[in-house]
């Protein structure tokens, strides 16, 4: 993940409580997080800033715990992440183990099916607008992830104007607005979104890489896999 968003690694610890089975790990979470909706797995950053995963060795561990721990080293490096930004880069990255940007299949089927039928327009103002886990619904994270996923691979444009504003969320908690920043370099941002949707169910698609830049110096809050 620092190798594809050309990011240092944090040095606060994120760690990671992995169950032997379903039952240990939910019972576990109705005590330590009453409330807490049910998932396969959580981030969960505390007041204290401690960075901890929780999850149990199920089927789909392995996608679990890329997604989770994605988070964790994203606010073990970041002054803030954003909601919609924190669960877009997750999801980019939960796919594939180690080869970062193969297409999510049920989230492109989903996206191209909802443009057909007229249910889903891209909407990046919205998603930066989202400041709470519960307000995000399960087609936000596909829209999160198609962001991202066009971002990292339609043009080097697209993918530098990502990579400048984790840069600067390294430092800066508030840097505005993302969607402003790709306008300027992608006039007809929407479109161009709409048409890269509906590319990635091609034959045989896969997301363009380019290079990294190089010279670049070095409360409560859960975030769940739904």
């Amino acid at each position: 993940m620092a190798e594809t968003l050309d990011l240092p690694l944090g040095t606060k610890p994120v760690v990671v409580y992995l169950f032997s089975n379903e039952v240990e790990y939910k019972q576990y979470l109705d005590t330590k997080f009453p409330g807490f909706p049910k998932r396969r797995a959580y981030f969960i950053e505390t007041a204290g800033k401690d960075l901890s995963v929780y999850t149990w060795w199920g089927d789909q561990i392995g996608e679990d715990l890329r997604h989770e721990y994605t988070h964790g080293l994203l606010h073990a490096s970041l002054t803030n992440v954003p909601l919609w930004l924190d669960e877009g880069l997750a999801e980019y990255f939960e796919v594939g183990g180690s080869i970062p940007g193969q297409i999510n299949n049920e989230h492109a089927q989903l996206l191209a099916s909802d443009v057909q039928r007229g249910a889903w327009r891209p909407d990046l103002a919205r998603l930066e607008y989202l400041e709470e886990v519960k307000d995000m619904a399960r087609a936000d994270y596909r829209e999160a992830w198609a962001w991202v996923h066009f971002m990292m691979h339609s043009s080097p444009d697209t993918r530098q104007v990502l990579l400048e504003y984790l840069q600067e969320l390294r430092t800066n908690p508030n840097p505005g607005p993302l969607r402003d920043r790709l306008v300027t370099i992608a006039p007809h941002l929407d479109q161009r979104m709409l048409g890269y949707v509906a590319s990635l169910n091609g034959p045989g698609h896969w997301g363009v890489s380019f290079p990294s830049p190089g010279g670049r110096p070095a409360a409560v809050r859960a975030v769940s896999h739904p």
